[in-house]
């Protein structure tokens, strides 16, 4: 069973935040609750810790065991954080990254998954912070559990009303099952551009951040495998905890991730590989001297090799192509030996190559299926998902 990590705010609704640690323990799950200041105005710590049998903390300087920073220690416990009930004021806080309480630094220390069930006034709940803020979490992946349509505290109706508890409880179960996919599995990652030298200075490269690699290696994490990522000069940082290897050109690359290849369980080429470079690489930094023809010779196929190195592994290609592309898909997946391949349309608006969103069609032999637009990492654990699919059921 799970470790869970309940914090309550200061809701009107915040007394069913019990009947949700108790039906959580009932299933199993060790407990640990944190309310805010505004909380304990409504529910008392000493319930909770006579429910839980575990102490209830809410200020920031509370140390259970003397010496041990409590929002380090409860944060790295936790396999799962919930936010039940959450108000506007603690949604747009988490949001905005801010730790002024106990709640907000160990939500802020941890690793685990976040799952965020709100409840406030409608006219609060439809208001654009609100809003701005939900669309933040749910892009780091929280899983948002929407409030119900009824009657609120304040005397009105509409979208507000705290989720039944049933449901809450069974988004928690929904997350630990996810997280649990690749749990001790080997992933490796490649990501981001290549670049192939002109001269001393210059290169050829594409558009690529970087960013979808990056998400592909947070849902990896998210999901309990170990995450190795290869990765050209991309912008975007890679998370904590992936062992980074770091390269330039598509064999600097390919040398990489197949020396890291060894045991992997889930290989995924996310990389914009070059498809070529130049046949000579001028010595030096060549002067303008007029035009000049380049001659190309072509890049190694990285996901092609892997997949040939390591049959055992499942691998996944990925397409960027600007058109339908359906057809050219399903070529790669032929030509490259893959057993899938995530079709990814970049010629969409704020969509595709060095944007915060994607949409992936999930391509095999015998199937196909739109992901729809999405974060890129909600559309990464929608992709690790998939492949778990085919690992598991043949």
């Amino acid at each position: 069973m799970a470790n869970v990590l309940l914090g309550v705010t200061g809701s009107v609704a915040a007394y069913r935040a019990a009947d949700l640690a108790r039906d959580l323990m009932r299933e199993g799950h060790a407990v640990r609750v944190l309310l805010t200041r505004s909380a304990a105005q409504f529910v008392t710590p000493s319930l909770f810790e006579a429910l839980t049998g575990q102490p209830c903390l809410v200020d920031t300087f509370e140390e259970p065991e003397p010496g041990r920073m409590a929002h380090i220690d409860w944060a790295r416990w936790a396999d799962v954080a919930v936010l039940a009930p959450a108000t506007a004021d603690s949604i747009v806080r988490l949001a905005q990254g801010r730790a002024e309480d106990m709640l907000g630094s160990s939500l802020l220390a941890s690793t685990a998954p976040w799952v965020v069930a709100p409840a406030m006034n409608p006219q609060m709940y439809a208001s654009d912070a609100v809003r701005e803020a939900m669309s933040k979490l749910r892009a780091r992946a929280a899983a948002i559990v929407e409030p119900t349509e009824g009657d609120v505290a304040c005397g009105e109706n509409g979208q507000g009303k705290l989720a039944s508890i049933g449901a809450i409880a069974e988004t928690v179960e929904s997350v630990l099952v996810r997280c649990r996919l690749w749990e001790g599995c080997k992933v490796l990652v490649t990501s981001g551009p290549t670049r192939e030298p002109l001269d001393s200075v210059r290169y050829l490269s594409n558009r690529s951040s970087g960013k979808m690699g990056s998400a592909v290696a947070r849902a990896g994490l998210l999901m309990g495998a170990y995450v190795t990522v290869v990765a050209g000069p991309q912008s975007e940082p890679l998370p904590l905890g992936v062992k980074e290897v770091r390269v330039e050109t598509a064999q600097q690359m390919l040398d990489a991730a197949l020396a890291e290849a060894p045991g992997s369980h889930l290989i995924i080429g996310v990389a914009a590989v070059a498809d070529h470079r130049p046949a000579v690489v001028f010595d030096g930094k060549r002067k303008r001297d007029g035009a000049y023809s380049l001659e190309l010779e072509e890049n190694p196929d990285v996901i092609a090799a892997l997949a040939a190195a390591e049959p055992q592994a499942l691998t996944v290609a990925f397409a960027a192509e600007v058109g339908e592309g359906t057809k050219e898909a399903r070529r790669k997946l032929e030509s490259k030996g893959v057993d899938a391949v995530a079709l990814n349309y970049v010629a969409a608006i704020g969509q595709g190559m060095d944007a915060d969103r994607n949409a992936l069609t999930w391509v095999t032999d015998g199937s196909e299926e739109g992901s729809g637009p999405m974060s890129k990492l909600a559309c990464a654990l929608w992709l690790l998902e998939k492949a778990f699919n085919i690992r598991n059921t043949g």
